[in-house]
C-alpha cells in the first residue's frame, strides 16, 4: 500500500460522532465530495510511493485552510496556484498556508518538499469556539475528552509505512509540550524537532519574515538527516 493509500484510508475513516464539551464545534471536512477529491488528488500526486517521510505536526486544521482543503496548511487558492490542483471549494486564503507557501518553495519547491514531509496536526480535524478556531489544549476537558482518540490518531500515523521515526512539532507551547510528555510516557519518536506556528510569524513577526523561512529550512533539514 502506498503512503498516499494509507493517508487517505486514514482520514477518511475517521469517525465523525463527537460532541466536545463546553460548546465546542467539530470541523469535519472529510465528508465533503470535493474536499475528498482533491485529496485524493493531492496525495496522489506527491505520495504515491513508500519513501521515507519526515511527519511535521500541527496543531488542528484551521477553519479557512486545512478545515476546508482536508490537506495541511494549504488554502483552496494555494492549493490551485502552488499545485496545479484546480477546485470549487470555498476561495479562502489562510496566513498559515501563505507562510508555508513561502517555505516549501525556499526548501526547493512541492515534489522536493513533499518528498521529503508529511504535514499532519495533533489532532486530525478542526474545532470552533463562537464561531473562531480552537485548539484541542485551549481548555482541559476538551484535551481530556479527545486525549484517547488523539493518542491513537498519532500511533497509526506513525505506524505508516514510510514515516521516519522522528517528528517536526509545530509551535513552540503548548503542542510541543503535549507531544513531548506523550514521547516520555510512550517513546513513540526518537527525537522531535520544532518549528514557530506559521501564524504567529504572519501576525507579530512578519518584517522578520525572511528569518523565520531560513530558521524553518535550517530545523527541516536537520530532520532529514535524522530520518534513518
Amino acid at each position: 500500500m502506498s503512503l498516499a493509500e494509507q493517508i487517505l484510508d486514514f482520514y477518511f475513516s475517521l469517525p465523525i460522532t463527537f460532541t466536545p464539551p463546553n460548546g465546542v464545534e467539530v470541523i469535519f471536512p472529510f465528508d465533503n465530495p470535493e474536499t475528498r477529491r482533491v485529496m485524493e488528488l493531492f496525495f496522489t500526486k506527491y505520495y504515491r510511493d513508500n519513501n521515507p517521510r519526515t511527519l511535521i505536526f500541527g496543531i488542528n486544521p484551521g477553519r479557512h485552510g486545512a478545515g476546508i482543503t482536508g490537506i495541511g496548511f494549504t488554502d483552496p487558492v494555494l492549493l490551485e496556484e502552488k499545485c496545479g490542483i484546480a477546485n470549487t471549494l470555498e476561495r479562502r486564503s489562510e496566513l498559515s498556508a501563505q507562510f508555508i507557501c513561502e517555505a516549501v518553495d525556499a526548501y526547493g519547491g512541492p515534489e522536493k518538499f513533499y518528498g521529503d514531509f508529511l504535514f499532519t496536526t495533533v489532532l486530525p480535524f478542526g474545532l470552533l469556539k463562537n464561531g473562531k478556531n480552537y485548539n484541542y489544549y485551549d481548555d482541559k476537558e476538551t484535551l481530556a475528552y479527545f486525549d484517547a482518540f488523539i493518542r491513537e490518531s498519532i500511533q497509526k500515523q506513525i505506524s505508516f509505512e514510510g514515516v521516519c521515526p522522528n517528528i517536526v512539532c509545530i509551535g513552540q507551547g503548548k503542542n510541543l509540550k503535549y507531544l513531548e510528555a506523550l514521547n516520555d510516557e510512550r517513546k513513540l519518536f526518537t527525537q522531535i524537532d520544532v518549528i514557530p506556528h506559521p501564524r504567529w510569524v504572519m501576525q507579530y513577526r512578519r518584517k522578520e519574515k525572511q528569518k523565520y523561512i531560513d530558521a524553518y529550512i535550517e530545523v527541516l533539514s536537520k530532520a532529514r538527516s535524522e530520518c534513518k
